[in-house]
């Protein structure tokens, strides 16, 4: 038994390592620096422009900070007034309204400006809640809660765009 204990050993962890080891070639260095440099650049780019619009290979910076002690802490939503008159929040998310809250979040001045934008979110909510009363209106919001010496003070709602869905 121990001999076989032994030559189990033997074929599958204690085997010695061999002393060959091939050396690197030019070109697999080259294409490894080239890539090096590559990644680099863009992480530059994306740093040194402050931009969420290079992620992943720049800062996401709604993680880089926390906010100042008398800041305004701002909540980008959408909310949607039923056909049977309850005013609800329609979740930013892919999987319940069809676009994520980034989205929306970059294109806050094209919507306010053309709140007929707002349909995509409508449009992905009703695909997905079919039997949920119809969606009448849509709100673009935002919850604004100033901090007062990094405490919660006063919250308000400030209604950024409103758009009518057509039947």
């Amino acid at each position: 038994m121990a001999e076989l204990a032994e030559e189990w050993l033997g074929s599958c962890c204690n085997r010695p390592v061999g002393e060959r080891v091939r050396s690197i070639g030019r070109l697999s260095y080259a294409w490894r620096i080239a890539a090096t440099v590559l990644g680099i650049g863009l992480l530059l780019n994306g740093s040194l422009r402050m931009s969420d619009d290079a992620w992943p290979v720049g800062p996401l910076s709604q993680y880089a900070f926390s906010p100042a002690k008398d800041a305004t802490i701002v909540i980008t939503r959408v909310e949607g007034q039923l056909a049977d008159g309850r005013r609800i929040d329609l979740p930013l998310r892919v999987e319940s309204a069809g676009i994520s809250r980034a989205e929306i979040e970059a294109r806050i001045p094209a919507i306010t400006t053309d709140p007929s934008l707002l349909r995509s979110v409508a449009d992905g909510w009703t695909s997905r809640h079919r039997s949920a009363p119809a969606l009448q209106r849509v709100w673009l919001v935002q919850d604004q809660t100033q901090l007062v010496d990094g405490r919660v003070g006063r919250a308000r709602l400030v209604e950024l765009a409103t758009w009518e869905v057509s039947s």
